[in-house]
């Protein structure tokens, strides 16, 4: 079996509905208690490393200072003047100039950090896939268009303090169409090492929900036709599960009016595993014991010497995909 979870950054449990997001609710769905940073409202910065270690960011130590990521090394100089010579609404509003004016992103922690500090997390010890996992990166160095679109944004999504939620769009439409774009290639990432067979735990992330959700608080028809489309997404990763495998959906907070909200969701196609959560403390506890409980079998294939592969396979995707 291959147990496939995807984060979805800012999923609001009021915006979902059962009946018109099967895919977003599956055979089980609720709410779950999040956890809110100092800045007064919960952290997608600080909130990932939490659902991955079941740690409180007390214990991981990835926490923000005033909705900031300072320990950032391209903001520690920002971080140096702001604290020590800058009244707090000063340093505001320059840790939102850093982070929309540098390449910086506050969700880069390497995986490494883990280990160095001695926290376990939901991908050790398993043949486990992170794919954009805030504050977990396996390989520095990798970029996909996810990472590309949220760093060359420019003032299609500005930080500003003064506005509804802290954001602002030169053009809504056009970020909307970004946001779906990145959240497509994210569940496609998900959906290929899924079918790949050679993982059993396999964690995707995409944020396209939470940006799209700040930027509408204007326009909610906006924010639920992105419901309606990532819907549809989750659907054709569900159509790709094979007896054994299960999803789960977890956001790490909600999103309304442009504001993230303080109750985040699971739901999952095991509907145990979605009893056993009651908050994003509980995710990783209830995703290693649905492992535990199911052998994982590869279902890689194995190419022949020839280097010729399994032809059948082939042949049988390229006439899905209307090739031949």
């Amino acid at each position: 079996m291959t147990v496939v979870v995807v984060g979805l950054d800012a999923l609001d449990p009021d915006l979902v509905d059962p009946n018109a997001h099967p895919n977003l609710s599956l055979d089980a769905h609720r709410r779950i208690e999040t956890i809110s940073s100092s800045a007064g409202e919960p952290s997608t910065h600080e909130l990932w490393p939490t659902i991955i270690t079941g740690l409180t960011p007390d214990e991981h130590g990835l926490q923000l200072d005033d909705g900031v990521a300072w320990e950032n090394p391209v903001l520690q100089v920002g971080s140096r003047v702001a604290e020590y010579t800058l009244p707090d609404g000063v340093q505001s509003r320059i840790g939102a100039w850093l982070l929309t004016n540098t390449e910086a992103d506050a969700f880069r922690t390497p995986a490494t950090y883990y280990a160095e500090n001695d926290l376990e997390t939901v991908f050790d010890d398993r043949e486990a896939l992170a794919i954009g996992v805030p504050n977990y990166v396996t390989d520095p160095d990798e970029e996909d268009r996810e990472h590309q679109l949220r760093r060359r944004m420019g003032d299609l999504f500005e930080r500003d303090p003064d506005a509804t939620g802290g954001h602002r769009s030169s053009d809504p439409e056009t970020f909307y169409e970004h946001c779906l774009e990145m959240t497509m290639i994210r569940l496609a990432r998900t959906r290929r090492a899924l079918r790949s067979g050679r993982y059993e735990l396999v964690f995707g992330y995409t944020s396209g929900l939470d940006l799209v959700g700040h930027v509408t608080y204007d326009s909610p028809e906006m924010q639920a036709t992105a419901y309606d489309e990532v819907d549809e997404f989750v659907g054709e990763l569900r159509g790709d599960l094979e007896e054994g495998d299960e999803l789960v959906l977890v956001s790490d907070h909600g999103l309304q009016d442009g504001v993230h909200t303080h109750e985040a969701m699971v739901a999952s196609t095991d509907a145990d595993l979605v009893d056993s959560i009651d908050s994003v403390l509980d995710v990783r506890a209830a995703i290693e014991a649905l492992l535990e409980n199911h052998d994982h079998r590869s279902r890689a294939r194995e190419w022949d010497r020839s280097g010729n592969g399994d032809r059948d396979h082939v042949r049988s995707r390229l006439e899905d995909l209307g090739y031949m």
